[in-house]
């Protein structure tokens, strides 16, 4: 799994950030999303899958990797 964030489309929810701490940051000055982790652990991928999922704006997307 990787995961891609297009901070142009995000609109500073944080909802990616409160649901997977561990693979989202949040830029301080603008609030935009930081992806800390592009290919997080597998145990890690069902938070991830939910934070793209609940993603107002659809900045966040996954890319399978197989």
């Amino acid at each position: 799994m990787k995961v891609i964030a297009d901070i142009e489309v995000c609109v500073a929810a944080g909802v990616c950030v409160a649901i997977a701490p561990d693979v989202f940051d949040q830029d301080d000055e603008v609030g935009k999303v930081i992806l800390l982790n592009a290919t997080p652990g597998s145990d890690e991928h069902d938070a991830v899958r939910d934070a793209v999922l609940s993603c107002p704006s659809a900045a966040l997307r996954l890319v399978d990797e197989s």
